[in-house]
């Protein structure tokens, strides 16, 4: 979309705001025709939102809700939709001191979990640091984002190997009580318990190529495509949601020694 790069730089101009980064699929050149356009938008309080909204009615031509931060969670700080002429272009906040912050903690080799509505396997912290730096920054007026950015490049060695020690005691844990709620054919949590295994299982393929994981959505199918992955990944671990339960349980232990190595539970 053409106005981007001039809608990045208006972004830019609103106090709190330090720069703005292009993200998702177009950030990463898989995007489809339809795909959103997602605009980081990497900020210190205080935030002037009532700009924001002021903006956001000069693109789009009527009031647009635009959240304050946290509006939309403790994970998705918040930001706004918009819809310009039929193309969605999605402002999303994101608190510049905490992602350099979950920086320092990724190279520390520690991370968060927490719980957000959209993500059913929940965000990782060092999903943050992610974004960054498979992001395209398209206005940075001081320069810091661009320098954090550099700062973060390298995936952290302390990171990979916490991601890896999670999912091999984890995956096991987690497939014991799989196995006693497929004897109970209690199929919502085996699924359940299958879906978690599944995305440790991800997080745990990618951290051993040191790349990042920044949302669940086309995780797998990127994980299949890893030289590490075993294969069929991808339509063997969507295949677990289909079979019945002592199949698809069987399935997974299958999957999941195949990647974490022998006796996975």
């Amino acid at each position: 979309m053409d106005r981007i790069p001039d809608i990045a730089r208006r972004l830019a101009g609103v106090d709190g705001v330090v720069g703005v980064c292009l993200g998702g699929s177009r950030a990463r050149g898989t995007h489809r025709p339809d795909s959103d356009h997602d605009l980081g938008l990497y900020y210190r309080r205080p935030l002037d939102t009532g700009e924001l909204r002021r903006l956001a009615a000069d693109l789009t031509g009527r009031p647009t809700e635009v959240t304050e931060p946290g509006g939309w969670g403790p994970w998705v700080d918040g930001g706004a939709w918009l819809d310009l002429d039929g193309v969605r272009v999605d402002w999303i906040y994101r608190d510049l001191d905490r992602v350099r912050g979950y920086g320092e903690e990724c190279r520390a080799g520690t991370y968060r979990h927490g719980v957000q509505a959209g993500h059913p396997f929940g965000v990782h912290s060092h999903a943050y640091v992610g974004e960054l730096v498979l992001g395209r920054v398209l206005a940075d007026p001081t320069g810091e984002l661009t320098a954090l950015r550099r700062e973060l490049a390298v995936y952290p060695e302390p990171l990979r190997e916490a991601l890896l020690a999670e999912a091999g005691w984890e995956v096991p844990f987690t497939l014991g009580l799989a196995a006693k709620s497929a004897a109970r054919e209690d199929v919502f949590h085996l699924h359940g318990c299958l879906f978690r295994v599944v995305g440790l299982l991800v997080q745990a393929l990618h951290a051993r190529e040191r790349r990042w994981v920044v949302n669940e959505k086309g995780a797998v199918a990127s994980a299949g495509r890893l030289a590490c992955a075993p294969p069929s990944f991808a339509d063997r671990a969507h295949g677990l949601f289909g079979p019945p339960p002592q199949q698809a349980l069987a399935a997974a232990r299958e999957l999941a020694e195949e990647v974490l190595g022998p006796d996975p539970g």
